[in-house]
């Protein structure tokens, strides 16, 4: 099930139509309110939220839903052009992001994606054996798209999951902001390099100590990052 969260009548008309068309279960709803109300007995699969929003906006929406731990898929709506709502969204914990205006099939993909990301894991994931990876104080499980830190369990995007698994399955091995992007997110995405830095802070955040200083997730300089299992200077 979908859930379009949006205050204009006409383009919640618009996508609930086309998302209804491709076969989705979809209810539209105006406003953060409508949103959190229903939250509290039903549960859809992804939402697609606004981010100017009347009353709370979708910035806000979002904050909420990350900081009491709610891991729901959130596709995140922006009318301005020059990518600053865009980074921020992701920075609060959106999984992908679409500009206005947008054609229908392009938000149906971006639906796609995020959902293939949350119930399946990047080609060539190992799924059996050794489906566990860890390090330091980490754990992360493959096969069940979990991260524990400390022993307690993380909230963990999929995007964010993800972009944890390509570099766990690389390890030693210097990755630049592109093949980043094809790693994690394939390589028709449109997502950029400001956009993947985001994304590696915000897993920096996860997994290390200290962020400023990563250990896990080291930045090789003008070209990318590495994953360093064992969190050794290299």
């Amino acid at each position: 099930m979908i859930w379009v969260v949006d205050d204009d009548p006409e383009l919640r008309k618009m996508v609930g139509t086309y998302l209804i068309d491709q076969g989705y279960d979809v209810r539209c709803l105006c406003d953060a309110k409508q949103l959190e109300a229903r939250l509290e007995f039903q549960r859809p699969d992804l939402v697609v939220l606004d981010l100017m929003l009347p009353g709370d906006d979708g910035l806000t929406v979002l904050r909420r839903l990350r900081d009491a731990g709610d891991d729901l898929p959130v596709v995140m709506l922006t009318a301005r052009a020059d990518g600053v709502d865009r980074i921020i969204g992701l920075e609060q914990g959106a999984d992908d992001y679409l500009g206005k205006p947008f054609l229908p099939r392009e938000l149906t993909a971006r639906i796609e994606a995020v959902l293939r990301r949350r119930s399946s894991v990047p080609a060539g994931t190992p799924l059996a054996d050794g489906a566990q990876v860890t390090f330091g104080d980490n754990q992360l499980d493959l096969a069940a798209r979990t991260l524990i830190r400390n022993g307690s369990a993380q909230v963990i995007t999929s995007g964010e999951f993800s972009l944890l698994a390509a570099f766990v399955q690389h390890p030693h091995r210097p990755l630049s902001r592109e093949r980043l992007i094809e790693l994690a997110r394939g390589p028709e995405s449109d997502t950029d390099s400001r956009s993947m830095d985001v994304q590696v802070s915000r897993v920096r955040k996860l997994i290390e100590a200290d962020p400023s200083r990563p250990r896990y997730l080291q930045t090789v300089w003008g070209y990318g990052y590495v994953f360093v299992p064992d969190g050794s200077s290299r």
